[in-house]
This record gives C-alpha cells, structure tokens and sequence, in this order.
C-alpha cells in the first residue's frame, strides 16, 4: 500500500522551475531512494513534501490524505519528519536539549520513551547527553539529527544527504542505523549522492536530471543499469 505519494509534482523557486512533474511512490515499510546529480531537484522533493516548499501544480497524498497544501508543522504532527542536509541541529543545546526540540508534538510519556530509544540507538549521544550540539564530531551531529527526528515518531522519514561529509567508517554506521531503523517499521524516503550505498539498502529507486524522473526500478534494477553505472557508480 503507497503510504507517500506524489503525482505530477510541479515545484518553482520564483521563476525557477525546480520540479517538473514527477510522480513517485514510497510503500508501507520500504526504503526508496532519490539518486541524481547537483541540482537535480532531490532535496526540493523532500522540502516539498515536508512542507518547507508548496507546488504549484500536483498532489501529494499521505495514507490517501491530500497533505499538498498542509504546513510543515502539521507534517511533522502527522509523522512526516524530515532529516535536512547539514544537519542543522542547534549548537548551543545540549544534546538532551536538541532531542527535545524534535519532540514539540509529542507527550511528556512520549518523549521519555523515544529518548529512551535514540539512546539505544546510538549510545554515544547519551554519553554526551549534556555536551552543546556545536561541540561534537560529524557523525555525532548526523546521529543527533537523526535522533532529533525520531522524537516526533515518524510515519515517514525524510533523510536528505546523512552521508555527507563523513569519514567511511562513519558512513557504513549511519547506513546500518537506516536498515534498524527500517527493520523496526520506519518508511524512509532516502536522498543520498552515494548512490552505491543507498541501493545497496534501498528496496526501490528513482533517478532524477533537472527535475525529471528519467529512470526507476527496484535498487537492483537500478544498480544493472548501464546509465546508472556510468553516471553514478563509477563503472565504465
């Protein structure tokens, strides 16, 4: 059953049309993965979605429910939580701190116990529980931000770029957080330039070139590609 879906997405920045009709569906309980190059509007797809961005034209359902115009605190009530490139968390928060602003919509039970779970989840952030957010390592901040997202109980995670500028071990670490995380129920809708990882953990994908889909398939579909080989895989 589609838990997400988009159809005929047409997303604008002023002039600028970022998104030109895409349609993409993320099943109960998968890992779909958005591969594409520098501008190929992957991030603009999850700020559509989460409501940071409104399209102009096209409809985006949750569950069947038309979420297209709703706004993005809404979103994250109803379990569309987004994990943004960069991180951003709050460097002058204590760890504890940053998790609990994941948790505006969440009650005070609640909270205790999705904190319990993200320091099961990654038991280095409780060690640090009370260091600023400013102060810790790469990986850490990627751990944090992932953390902060699952205090609000997502139905749908939005991961946009979580490997980025981490060392190698680090990125094998957060992709393996992913699989649990799926593993455990979460539906992910995963944007990540290292295409090889994300289909290596991904059950489907899409290819995105300035703001089209010009391919899809299930990751080993995808992965047996020629054009993806070439363009994304590095194999020639």
């Amino acid at each position: 059953m589609a838990l997400l879906e988009l159809e005929n997405i047409h997303t604008y920045y002023g002039q600028i049309h970022a998104l030109k009709g895409i349609s993409i569906i993320v099943n109960e309980a998968e890992i779909v993965t958005l591969i594409g190059g520098n501008g190929a509007g992957k991030s603009t797809t999850l700020n559509t979605i989460s409501g940071l961005l409104h399209p102009r034209e096209g409809k985006i359902t949750l569950a069947g429910e038309d979420i297209t115009t709703r706004k993005a605190h809404e979103l994250v009530a109803m379990g569309v939580v987004q994990v943004p490139e960069g991180r951003r968390i709050f460097a002058r928060l204590t760890v504890t701190e940053n998790l609990e602003m994941g948790a505006f919509t969440q009650s005070k039970n609640s909270i205790q116990h999705n904190m319990e779970r993200v320091f099961e989840l990654f038991p280095r952030l409780k060690e640090r529980r009370k260091q600023y957010g400013g102060t810790l390592s790469g990986g850490e901040q990627q751990m944090l931000a992932i953390g902060r997202a699952l205090m609000a109980n997502p139905r749908v995670l939005l991961l946009d770029e979580p490997s980025m500028g981490l060392a190698p071990v680090l990125v094998d670490s957060i992709f393996e957080t992913i699989q649990t995380l799926n593993k455990a129920g979460t539906t992910i809708l995963l944007v990540e330039q290292n295409a090889r990882m994300a289909l290596q953990i991904a059950n489907r994908g899409y290819v995105l070139q300035t703001g089209e889909i010009v391919l899809s398939g299930t990751a080993d579909e995808l992965r047996a590609n020629e054009m993806v080989q070439k363009s994304y895989l590095g194999i020639t």
